[in-house]
């Protein structure tokens, strides 16, 4: 692992993508920031981050796709991704699956409303595999 780890957080949520971000740097963690699953791509491609924190629900390409697509490219799939997740509490009104979440390639996941201590754990035990 690298001097400062680089983390990229990605939601549709800017206030989220903030407050996970300002945390993560007061951890000493490098953070780029994206708003939904092409652009989180593009800055995968650009600055191959060390891991992902990435949200489910967004535009454009949502989370489980952009998961499989990192963790099926033999460029990128040692990339650690942390799904953030609302999903199991609206299973019935959504068209995503917690099965989906279960089948994932993610390493690890993270529901909303975001706990961001936990996130730090989670964050930490990931990069330190």
């Amino acid at each position: 692992m690298n001097a400062q780890p680089h983390i990229l957080v990605v939601d549709d949520d800017p206030d989220i993508v903030e407050s996970i971000a300002m945390k993560l740097s007061s951890n000493n963690f490098k953070v780029s920031k994206a708003y939904d699953g092409v652009e989180a791509w593009e800055k995968i491609k650009q600055e191959r981050p060390d891991l992902i924190v990435l949200d489910v629900m967004m535009p454009r390409k949502h989370g489980y796709d952009l998961c499989d697509e990192i963790k099926k490219n033999p460029e990128y799939k040692d990339i650690a991704v942390v799904l953030l997740t609302a999903v199991a509490n609206f299973v019935s009104t959504t068209n995503y699956t917690s099965w989906q979440g279960m089948t994932n390639l993610a390493d690890d996941y993270v529901e909303k409303p975001v706990d961001l201590d936990k996130l730090m754990e989670i964050v930490k035990d990931t990069l330190g595999r």
